[in-house]
C-alpha cells in the first residue's frame, strides 16, 4: 500500500485546492473553476481548503510560500476557515528544507481562529515517499492554534512534537513508514486533556521506527490521556508483541475502538486476542492486513461477532509467500 491519491474528503468536508484570483485572472488557475472558488470563498466553513502550489508564477525560492500562504488570507476569510490541508509545495517540503511550509502555517495561525482541523502534508508516493518527508520541529502549530481539535500528521521520520499542553486536541494521528521512540515518548510526555482520538503508525525499523511498547507505558498503564477511547496502533512491523502488551494493559478495560490494521498480526497474537476477555469488550476491532491462517481468522471473526464486536478481518496476507511486513513502508 501506498498514498496514491490526495484527500477529496477530511474533517467531514469536500477538499478544495486554493487557487488566488490573481492567478485564475492570468490563466494561471490549473484545473480551478473561477466561479466555484469565489462560491466558495463565500462559505469558507463548508470546505477544507488545500494549500498546494504556488501558483505557478513564482520561482520556487526566497518567501514565496508565505506569499501564497498570505494571498490565501487575503481572498478567503482567514477566520470563518474550520479544516485545512496542507499539501506540497514546489520542492520545499523535502528532507533539506521542510522549513518554509511550517513557518508559513505559523505566520497565519493567528488569523485563522476558528481552525479545528488540520492535515500537514497531504502528498502522494510520487510526489515524495513517506519515509522521505522530514519535518523537523511541529510542535509551535499546536502553541499557535489552542482551538485546534484534529492534527493529522503524514511523516515521522525527523518529526519532533512537544508540547505541554494543548486544552482542545481531540484527535492526534501520525502516519508514516516507520515511528522513532522520541516522538512516541513527547506524545506521552505531552499533556491533552480533550484527546479521544490517538493514531500511531509504528513503522518498519528499515524506516525509521523505534518505538516499543515501553515507549507507549504510560498510555498502556493508564497514567496518561485517559479520555483516549479510539486507539490505533497501525502498520507494526511486529503487531504480535502489541497485542500482548495490550492483554496486560489497564488501557485495555476502556478503549472502546481499537486499530491494528496494516500490520503483521499472526495466530500467535491472534490467540492472545481470543484469550483475552478484556478485548471482546470492544465495539469495532480493526485486523485490515493480516498474516493470520484462514482457519485462525475464521476463528477470530466468529468469536468477536458472537461478542458483539464490529470486527474487520479483511486483507489476509498468506505467510507462506514470505515474511510478514507492514502495509506501508517507503
Amino acid at each position: 500500500m501506498t498514498f496514491t491519491n490526495h484527500l477529496t474528503e477530511y474533517a467531514g468536508l469536500p477538499v478544495l485546492e486554493y487557487r488566488s484570483r490573481e492567478a485564475m485572472a492570468a490563466g494561471d488557475g490549473g484545473a480551478a473553476d473561477p466561479l466555484a472558488m469565489l462560491t466558495a470563498a463565500r462559505d469558507p466553513g463548508a470546505y477544507a481548503w488545500r494549500l498546494a502550489d504556488t501558483d505557478g508564477r513564482e520561482p520556487a525560492e526566497g518567501d514565496f510560500v508565505l506569499r501564497y500562504y498570505e494571498r490565501f488570507c487575503s481572498d478567503v476569510d482567514p477566520t470563518a476557515v474550520t479544516a485545512l490541508v496542507i499539501g506540497n509545495l514546489s520542492d520545499t517540503m523535502d528532507v533539506a528544507e521542510p522549513e518554509p511550509v511550517r513557518d508559513a502555517v505559523l505566520a497565519c495561525a493567528p488569523r485563522w481562529t476558528a481552525l479545528r482541523s488540520l492535515f500537514y502534508a497531504d502528498l502522494t508516493s510520487e510526489e515524495y515517499e513517506v519515509s522521505w518527508l522530514a519535518h523537523g520541529d511541529l510542535s509551535g502549530i499546536l502553541d499557535a492554534v489552542p482551538s485546534l481539535e484534529r492534527l493529522d500528521i503524514r511523516g515521522t521520520g525527523e518529526l519532533s512534537l512537544p508540547v505541554a499542553e494543548h486544552l482542545s486536541l481531540r484527535s492526534l494521528t501520525l502516519q508514516g513508514g516507520g515511528l522513532p521512540a522520541e516522538p512516541a515518548r513527547q506524545v506521552m510526555a505531552s499533556r491533552y486533556p480533550a484527546l479521544e482520538h490517538l493514531e500511531l503508525w509504528l513503522g518498519m525499523e528499515n524506516y525509521g521506527g523505534g518505538a516499543a511498547p515501553e515507549d507507549l507505558s504510560p498510555l498502556l498503564d493508564g497514567r496518561v490521556h485517559t479520555g483516549v477511547r479510539s486507539l490505533g496502533l497501525r502498520n507494526a512491523e511486529y503487531t504480535d508483541p502489541w497485542v500482548r502488551a495490550l492483554a496486560d494493559s489497564p488501557v485495555l478495560d476502556r478503549l472502546e475502538v481499537l486499530d491494528l490494521s496494516l500490520g503483521t498480526l499472526t495466530d500467535e497474537g491472534a490467540q492472545v486476542l481470543l484469550d483475552t476477555p478484556g478485548f471482546r469488550g470492544l465495539k469495532r476491532l480493526n485486523l485490515e492486513h493480516h498474516f493470520m491462517t484462514k482457519e485462525m481468522t475464521g476463528r477470530v471473526r466468529e468469536a468477536f461477532c458472537a461478542a458483539g464486536v464490529d470486527i474487520d478481518v479483511s486483507g489476509r496476507v498468506d505467510a507462506r509467500r514470505g515474511y510478514p511486513y507492514p502495509a506501508v513502508g517507503e
